[in-house]
C-alpha cells in the first residue's frame, strides 16, 4: 500500500491503517529501536508506542514521507525509553557514544529559544548533510538518527572499520564547520 493511501486511512479514522503501517513500516521501526534500546521487548514496545503517537497526531499531520515521520517518533521514544531506564542499567548502549560524538558539531537545545530556532537549525543540518558526499550522508544519517553500529555500517558499505570511523569523523568535522558558518551556535 502507498503512503497517501495509508495516510487516508488514518485521515479516515479506519483503524487498518495501524495494520498497514506496522505491516510496511514495523520491520524498519523495530530497526531503529533496537539499535537504540538493545532490548527485544522494549524495542516491541516502543514499536507499538510508535504507532498509537501516529495515530494520534494523524491527523491533523499529515507527513510528506511516512517513514521519516514514523521513525523520527520511534527514535525520540526509544531514546527518552533509554534515558528512563537510569544510568544504571545503560551498560553497553551506544547511546553515549553517539551523542558525545555529536557533542562536537550539534547544539544543546535546552533553551525556550532553542525551540523557537530549532526549524533553522534543522534546515542547516540538513543543508550541511547535502554537502556530504553520498557515503558520508548515509554514514551519517545510518549512526546518528538510526543509531547503527559501527559494525553494521561496516557490513553495509563493505568498509573497514577505521574507514568508517574515518568518514563519520570527518563527516562531524564539515557538519560542525557548515553549522558554525551559517552562524549556528555550537
Amino acid at each position: 500500500m502507498e503512503d497517501h493511501e495509508i495516510l487516508d486511512l488514518y485521515f479516515d479514522r479506519d483503524e487498518s491503517a495501524i495494520t498497514e503501517t506496522r505491516f510496511k513500516y514495523g520491520l524498519r521501526l523495530y530497526k531503529v529501536c533496537i539499535n537504540i534500546l538493545r532490548v527485544n521487548e522494549d524495542a516491541e514496545e516502543v514499536v507499538s508506542d510508535t504507532l498509537f503517537k501516529a495515530w494520534e497526531n494523524i491527523p491533523p499531520t499529515r507527513p510528506d514521507m511516512l517513514g521519516a515521520f514514523l521513525a523520527k517518533i520511534a527514535r525520540n521514544l526509544s531514546i527518552n525509553k533509554w534515558q528512563a531506564r537510569g544510568a544504571a542499567r545503560r551498560g553497553g548502549g551506544e547511546i553515549d557514544v553517539l551523542l558525545s560524538e555529536l557533542g562536537d558539531c550539534i547544539p544543546d537545545n535546552n533553551t525556550t529559544e532553542a525551540e523557537y530556532e530549532s526549524a533553522q537549525v534543522q534546515e542547516a543540518i540538513n543543508a550541511g548533510l547535502n554537502k556530504l558526499d553520498k557515503t558520508a550522508r548515509a554514514a551519517f544519517v545510518l549512526r546518528y538518527f538510526h543509531g547503527e553500529s559501527i559494525r553494521g555500517i561496516c557490513q553495509r558499505f563493505e568498509m573497514s572499520e577505521s574507514k568508517v570511523k574515518s568518514i563519520l569523523f570527518r563527516a562531524r568535522k564539515k557538519l560542525g564547520a557548515y553549522l558554525e558558518k551559517e552562524g549556528v551556535v555550537i
